[in-house]
Parts: structure tokens; C-alpha cells; sequence
């Protein structure tokens, strides 16, 4: 690699002119910096970033760790901390703990040694469950700022980008019972993760409310060895009353519906079905299926501007939670 003081040397100026000439300087006469750069560019000299960022105590790189690239919701997400990140100038290094609390460790302390200014992370199942954050709480604690997206932590002291997921299953449920439902199902594949747990609670809240509601709450768990086709056919051999389904994850609302449609339901008379997210297929199902939309490129955007606030204010010790609203958009799953 061509540094700067072979530069120097072959132009017989100091390593100082030649900086200063490369960031076209005032100091510098015209003629020298075309010298320099042309120098320069026969030599295929390249800046040193490692270098300049640890002068500089600055890379301009964010450390984006997700659980998931093949969940369409974190994919989209990160197309958003890319989209946004790229606007204020910042790169992204992106890895991928699939859902386990070791490869989320490793990639902490793979890039916590100066590669990176700060994270963008949500986390793996095995620490949601395990109930583990000490890893995390370890970054902060090297004053590395974390923003956590999506799954996050109350024992984890730092900025938080989230969803209103009570909220969301609450005024699903609401609009079940609007319609005069009165056997309704949920069904979820995710009821370890907070997200999952919070969902749970809206759709309960709801049921405790309903004073003309005379079913109780079922929660369908599909376990992480089962199939979701496994957990959607105990669904409907168990509940043959069944007349509403709220799918809280990504993908058991889709196969609900398909399942429904061959057991002949008339959709949505006989029963309405609700999934959550409308990205990816969800709205291409026929019928289109009703969802909760999570408004997933706010929550990326949403995500990088907290990091970049708090890296302008480290110092602040006060974090900050910001909530994205859901809406529930109705198509042809529901009345």
C-alpha cells in the first residue's frame, strides 16, 4: 500500500504538504496539489481509514446486528438503516446472529474494537429467553452507544426504537368484537420473544373488557420444533367454533387462511382473520389478507437518527424510547 510519505519522498516535499495537499489545502499552491494528486492517482494511492479513524476517534461506520436476513421484517428493516445511514454520510457493517446469544457476542466483540461508532441491534431469541443482556450492557458501558429496534430490553439502558405491539393485537381484537365475534383465536409462533409476549397481553386485555365476550382467551403456541401447518391444524380440530384469528407473526395468518379456505369457511361471514405485517405476500393472498402494518422503514430510519444523536450527545444520560404507531389496514379477510 502507498502511504504518504512515499509520496512525499518521490516529490521530495514533506508528508505534511502532501496531506494538505490532497484536502486541497489554502496552504498549498495550485500547482503542487495537481502534482501531488496526479502522483497520487498513478500510484493508486488510497487513504488509510483505519488509520484516520483512529486519529480521528471516528469511523462513520454503524455496526447493524439482526437476527434474521431471511425474515422479510428485519430485511426490509435493514434496507431502511442502509437507505438512512448512507443520507448522513455513515456506512453499515451488517451481521447476522440468527438467533443465537453467541454469534450476537462475537459480532459485538468483533466490531466493538474501534471498527464501528456505534450499534443498531435487535436481539437474538436465545437472549430474549435466556435473559441475558450483560454482553450488551458491556458495549454501553465502553461508551459505545447501542439502539436497540424492535426486540428489545428493560434491563438494557439505552435508546429503543419499538412498536406499540399491546396497542396493536388490543385494537385487533377490538375490531374482531366489533364485528360480532364471539370465538376468537390467536395463534403465534413468537410467544418467547417480548414482542410476542406484549401482543398476547393487548389481545387479552381486550377479551377482560369485552363484558358481552363469554368464550375464554385461546392462545395457540406453535412450538419452535413444530410446523406452522402442524399448529394451524390443531387450530381448527380443536376449535371448530372458530369465527376469528388474530396471527401475530409473519406467516400462520397466511397459512390460516389457506387452511380455512379448503375446510370451505366463507371468508370472512363464517370467519375474519387478521395477520400482523403487511409485508412481502400478506396482501397478495386471495382473499387479500387484513393486517397490522409495523411501518418497518420508519423503524429503520427511526433507528439510525437516535444512534447519530447520541454520538453528537454521549454525554446525555437520558434515553429514549420512541414508539411507531401501527395501523390496521382491512382488506378482504374481515367485514
Amino acid at each position: 500500500m502507498v502511504t504518504l510519505k512515499q509520496l512525499a519522498e518521490q516529490l521530495n516535499v514533506s508528508v505534511s504538504t502532501v496531506s494538505k495537499a490532497l484536502h486541497d489545502s489554502d496552504e498549498i499552491s495550485p500547482e503542487t496539489i495537481e502534482r501531488v494528486k496526479d502522483l497520487a492517482a498513478f500510484l493508486n494511492y488510497k487513504p488509510n481509514k483505519l488509520a484516520l479513524s483512529l486519529k480521528n476517534s471516528k469511523t462513520n461506520t454503524i455496526g447493524v446486528i439482526i437476527p434474521n436476513i431471511l425474515n422479510h421484517f428485519f430485511a426490509k428493516a435493514l434496507y431502511a438503516i442502509e437507505m438512512e445511514a448512507s443520507k448522513h454520510g455513515y456506512n453499515i457493517i451488517t451481521c447476522v446472529s440468527n438467533e443465537l446469544q453467541s454469534k450476537e457476542i462475537n459480532s459485538l466483540q468483533l466490531l466493538s474494537n474501534g471498527s464501528v461508532d456505534g450499534f443498531i441491534l435487535s436481539l437474538a431469541e436465545e437472549t430474549q429467553v435466556a435473559n441475558n443482556v450483560s454482553h450488551i450492557n458491556d458495549i454501553l458501558q465502553q461508551n459505545i452507544p447501542v439502539v436497540l429496534f424492535d426486540r428489545v430490553s428493560d434491563d438494557i439502558h439505552s435508546d429503543k426504537v419499538i412498536i406499540d405491539d399491546f396497542g396493536a393485537a388490543y385494537e385487533t381484537t377490538k375490531h374482531l368484537l366489533s364485528e360480532g365475534r364471539t370465538h376468537i383465536v390467536l395463534i403465534s409462533n413468537i410467544d418467547e420473544l417480548s414482542v410476542g409476549k406484549l401482543r398476547v397481553n393487548g389481545y387479552l386485555a381486550a377479551l377482560e373488557e369485552a363484558s358481552n365476550y363469554e368464550n375464554e382467551p385461546i392462545v395457540i403456541t406453535i412450538e419452535k420444533d413444530n410446523s406452522v401447518e402442524d399448529g394451524v391444524q390443531q387450530l381448527f380440530e380443536k376449535h371448530q367454533s372458530v369465527d376469528g384469528i388474530i396471527s401475530i407473526d409473519n406467516t400462520s395468518g397466511v397459512v390460516a387462511l389457506q387452511k380455512a379456505l379448503k375446510l370451505n369457511y366463507n371468508i370472512p361471514n363464517d370467519l375474519s382473520i387478521i395477520g400482523f405485517s403487511d409485508e412481502n405476500v400478506l396482501q397478495f393472498t386471495d382473499p387479500k389478507l387484513s393486517t397490522v402494518s409495523q411501518h418497518t422503514v420508519d423503524i429503520g430510519r427511526a433507528s439510525v437518527e437516535l444512534l447519530i444523536n447520541r454520538l453528537k450527545d454521549k454525554g446525555s444520560t437520558a434515553k429514549i424510547t420512541k414508539t411507531i404507531k401501527t395501523n390496521l389496514i382491512l382488506r378482504e379477510t374481515t367485514k
